[in-house]
């Protein structure tokens, strides 16, 4: 099959056992069971424990090993030992032998002490009737133990004959109990040929007599009542049946095997339609689509959210197991079930099973303005077998998480085109002498390096000045290096344009008024929310990103600045290179940057120069990994002049270095001219 949805087995059977602690071991640990009994009941019987996939035996006993031949004692066979005679007689091997043969399993006059291979009563041998079902009777006769060692099958399980009311062995007998399958014909159930009255029913839903006659739906007399009869059939033959009567109850055949209604119309189809009513398989078969079944059962109420079941736990969709061998031929399936939430849910279930890569699903067309057709039969009624037609032939690809087609994109490219936003080619830095070099994109992270004191964290503060006053961007700083009130007055003095103080370096300037730093602090308070380690710990990027995804949610957020990286806790694993962490640190950092439109900037010092000659670094000189340039979007190095011979000891090289996104700029120095008494950046006149 096309899927790994459905569970593939082995159709090789060995035919002998070794011991599980050999190492050739043909059956794998999933196929045992750890019976645990207690020492005096199971005297021989192993004790078995499982680690990972693999399991221990004791050696004390042997467990039930496949035989690929019965050696059953009949009533009427000599038993030479009369001891044996003794026990075989006992009652409690005669209660123990009831119990057998309620759960299904027929042991005849099975001695107890040794292992018998019977017909397994849950998978009767397969197609060629293997006796496989490995049983075991106790000594005493009181317990027994079996396992089918067919590799489709593995039914497994145990009971005592001495089991009372409250014993977990009466519990576990009704779960072992084998379900026999009802077998059932037309004339047991005394199926009619629909009367004229039902055809009428059928013909105002514009269900054909032709239709009707093909999928043998007929009647059946309930006391003066009729009621629809839907066979579901394979091959031909008559598995169950399915009543509904014109009040739109439902009912079926108890004890009879599940199977898609239509079963035999998908008989080695490529394509195949799924449907959720036996209704919407034959108006999908009025809009030229044969190849349609429907479900036997109801939708859910909603997505299970517990891992997909094993094939024996998958109770509810049992019916796909059922008919798998005419499922795994198909390489489309078109899920059509209902547009309601339930029938929502049943396809989800049904992808989760039949392997999403090859489902497809349909979107039923629009009733009015509030509301859509319901099902398939609903369209045939009120728009004719065309439109039905024309909805399954424009199906499209069932989601499947994490895969895309760029039509799922098409509005965003648009907007992108026609710059909807605003900021789609970038936000101006606010200096004139880096608008061709460098705009800052929501969404895209900018690396920034320097040798110490060269104002890698000035001019961070006074872009993001710039940034708030020309398009009221509001920003989260997790800034280490600072403490609060020094970057409060840094940024205070860059918005103000006067000197926090009037000392030293303020010189002449006038300093800033009361009443400009309470303006000034609610300006701080409304633009700066603080991501702060108050303890002695060293904050983990994943504290800071978490903490940022708050800022973005609850204060709207444009702008993340981690300076710097040397302060961030950086254990890892034992097994980890630093180079592997830094690159699993910035893969976090650009997916949250992306994901909530938030640009990051992040500050990283250079590894120590050894002969530095007073030259901006490189962006590998960044101390950690060369990971910092390769996936960054934006690298940019700040520089500035300390050699009064080489130019004005105020004059600050921005070189960008790197540049992802072409639309927003490219590679390329600009100069930019440093006010001491401010903090201020300004383009030099």
């Amino acid at each position: 099959m096309n899927s790994t949805h459905f569970i593939h087995f082995n159709s090789t059977t060995p035919t002998s056992f070794n011991h599980p602690n050999h190492k050739s071991n043909l059956y794998p640990s999933n196929y045992f069971i750890s019976f645990g009994h207690p020492s005096n009941l199971f005297p021989k019987l192993p004790s078995l424990s499982f680690k990972s996939c693999h399991f221990s035996v004791s050696t004390r006993a042997s467990i039930p090993r496949p035989v690929s031949e019965v050696y059953l004692e009949k009533p009427d066979d000599k038993i030479g030992d009369k001891a044996d005679d003794k026990i075989d007689d006992t009652a409690q091997l005669k209660l123990l032998r009831l119990k057998l043969k309620e759960i299904g399993i027929d042991c005849g006059s099975c001695r107890p002490g040794q292992t018998y291979g019977l017909h397994c009563p849950m998978c009767n041998g397969g197609s060629t009737g293997e006796k496989k079902l490995a049983l075991f009777i106790s000594d005493d006769g009181n317990a027994a133990t079996w396992n089918c060692f067919r590799a489709k099958c593995g039914w497994k399980g145990k009971t005592q004959g001495s089991a009372g009311v409250k014993s977990t062995y009466n519990s576990m007998n009704k779960l072992t109990k084998v379900k026999k399958i009802k077998e059932i014909t037309e004339r047991e159930l005394k199926l009619e040929p629909l009367c004229h009255d039902l055809f009428e029913y059928f013909a105002e839903r514009m269900i054909s007599k032709e239709t009707l006659l093909r999928n043998s739906v007929m009647q059946r007399r309930y006391e003066n009542k009729i009621a629809i009869a839907f066979t579901y059939r394979r091959k031909g033959e008559l598995i169950n049946c399915k009543y509904r009567d014109l009040a739109k109850h439902f009912w079926q055949e108890s004890d009879t095997e599940k199977i898609l209604y239509g079963l035999d119309d998908i008989d080695g189809a490529r394509d195949v339609i799924i449907v959720e009513g036996e209704m919407d398989k034959l108006a999908m078969e009025e809009a030229g689509f044969r190849n349609c079944v429907s479900v036997p059962d109801g939708a859910p109420k909603k997505v299970s959210s517990k891992d997909l079941p094993s094939q024996e736990e998958d109770i509810k969709y049992q019916y796909l197991w059922n008919c798998k061998e005419y499922l795994e031929k198909a390489s489309r399936i078109i899920l059509a079930t209902d547009g309601d939430g339930p029938g929502q849910a049943l396809a989800e279930e049904l992808a989760r099973r039949l392997g999403r890569e090859r489902c497809w699903r349909v979107t039923w067309p629009r009733k009015n303005d509030n509301e859509h057709f319901k099902d398939a039969n609903e369209v045939l009624m009120f728009m004719g077998p065309a439109v039905l037609r024309g909805v399954i032939e424009s199906a499209e690809l069932y989601p499947i998480k994490g895969l895309f087609s760029f039509k799922n994109y098409l509005s965003e490219i648009d907007a992108y085109y026609h710059q909807t936003l605003g900021t789609e080619i970038g936000v101006s830095t606010g200096w004139r002498a880096m608008d061709d070099l460098y705009n800052v994109v929501p969404g895209e992270l900018t690396v920034v390096t320097g040798v110490p004191n060269s104002g890698k964290s000035e001019w961070i503060d006074a872009l993001l000045c710039n940034l708030n006053q020309s398009n009221g961007w509001k920003f989260a700083l997790c800034s280490m290096e600072n403490k609060v009130r020094e970057h409060a007055r840094k940024l205070l003095e860059k918005r103000m344009k006067k000197p926090f103080f009037n000392v030293r370096y303020g010189q002449s300037v006038e300093r800033m008024s009361e009443e400009e730093l309470e303006v000034g602090k609610k300006w701080l308070s409304d633009t700066f929310h603080l991501i702060r380690c108050e303890n002695d710990c060293l904050p983990s990027i994943n504290w800071v990103l978490t903490l940022a995804k708050a800022a973005v949610l609850r204060h709207g957020v444009n702008g993340l600045v981690i300076d710097p990286y040397n302060e961030l806790d950086h254990q890892r694993p034992p097994n980890q290179t630093e180079t592997e962490y830094v690159s699993q640190m910035l893969t976090s950092i650009k997916r949250f940057a992306q994901h909530h439109s938030c640009h990051v900037w992040f500050v990283a010092h250079p590894k120590q120069l050894q002969q530095w000659t007073g030259k901006p670094p490189n962006l590998y000189d960044i101390s950690g990994s060369a990971h910092f340039i390769n996936k960054c979007d934006n690298g940019i190095v700040i520089h500035r002049n300390r050699d009064p011979e080489a130019g004005a000891l105020d004059l600050v090289q921005i070189c960008v270095r790197k540049v992802r996104n072409k639309v927003s700029g490219t590679i390329g120095d600009a100069f930019l001219q440093y006010n001491r008494v401010t903090g201020e950046y300004m383009d030099i006149n």
